[in-house]
């Protein structure tokens, strides 16, 4: 049994990756202290794991949350995340992104032993940018085209960078878009499935642009195949489920799972007070190579895109 600090725990991997790894290992989460923070829709998902509190921008803070956790294995989770209000508010996510990062990985280097203990980090596919052609591979040049991709390229190169040079065993996760959320609806699945559940007007803002869409127990699977293969340093692997398709055809997917009304989708509109994003930052596609993740580490995507849909309209069917 290993000892695993999970930071960003409440979010939507954290909280499912602690319900995942908590009856065979011993998990701590890291949360930021916050009083307006309600607890109650991720007890089924923390129930066993141990709570420690700080923020990742306070070194010291840090530093004393690794020291009483000793933990064999960190999955870094915890960021700022949503891509258009980096825009707005670049150095926030400078702030929370690469200085808490760089915290948390020159913490882990005044514990003991430090070379024997492991730190995932999760980057994003969208380190990637604005590329010539799809898949991507690990090795193409990255050349994020948001604040937010860029704070994540910056600690990406930084920490595969720290293997070689201060000896800390780091792995690089790049994952694709997932879904299969049971409490956030304001990304594009689940924004999609609850309105037209609710039979509201849908809006589509780039209905050619084309992604890759996770199911959550897949991304999951990925971390843990990273955990489990902890001897592996410095590397940093792309976790794609390979089913691309365009924003138009997976509202169409949805919509039928739905039996929502074509005639009230919108194609070519964001919602209303959506945050704007500069049109040279969007990336046409999101396609990556998992065939280094399937040769290192063993792992797959299991669920296909139609089953993930089905299982996420069922929740919030029920849900709402």
């Amino acid at each position: 049994m290993s000892r695993i600090l999970i930071t960003g725990v409440t979010g939507f991997i954290g909280s499912h990756l602690a319900q995942s790894l908590r009856r065979e290992h011993e998990v701590f989460g890291l949360i930021r202290h916050a009083t307006s923070r309600d607890m109650t829709r991720l007890g089924p998902f923390l129930e066993g794991v141990t709570l420690v509190t700080s923020d990742l921008c306070d070194l010291f803070g840090i530093q004393g949350v690794l020291r009483k956790t000793n933990p064999d294995v960190v999955v870094h989770l915890a960021a700022m995340s949503p891509v258009r209000n980096s825009f707005e508010m670049p150095f926030a996510y400078v702030q929370a992104n690469v200085t808490g990062t760089l915290n948390l990985a020159h913490g882990m280097l005044d514990l003991p032993r430090f070379r024997k203990r492991k730190l995932i980090y999760a980057a994003t596919a969208e380190v990637y940018g604005i590329q010539a052609k799809p898949p991507i591979p690990e090795d193409a040049v990255l050349q994020p085209s948001s604040p937010y991709a860029n704070t994540k390229s910056m600690t990406d190169t930084y920490l595969r960078m720290m293997t070689p040079v201060y000896g800390l065993n780091t792995t690089v996760m790049r994952c694709v878009n997932t879904y299969g959320r049971k409490i956030e609806t304001n990304f594009m699945v689940e924004y999609l499935v609850t309105a037209m559940l609710k039979g509201e007007r849908v809006y589509i803002g780039a209905p050619d642009s084309l992604r890759d869409y996770m199911y959550v127990t897949d991304h999951v699977d990925a971390y843990r195949a990273a955990i489990r293969h902890a001897d592996i340093a410095g590397e940093a692997f792309n976790a794609a489920a390979g089913f691309v398709v365009s924003n138009r055809d997976l509202a169409l997917r949805i919509a039928k799972l739905t039996g929502f009304p074509r005639r009230k989708l919108v194609m070519g509109e964001y919602p209303p007070g959506y945050p704007s994003r500069p049109l040279a930052s969007d990336q046409p596609f999101i396609e990556l190579d998992a065939t280094k993740i399937r040769t290192m580490l063993g792992w797959k995507a299991k669920v296909g895109l139609d089953d993930g849909l089905q299982r996420t309209v069922a929740h919030w069917r029920k849900t709402l």
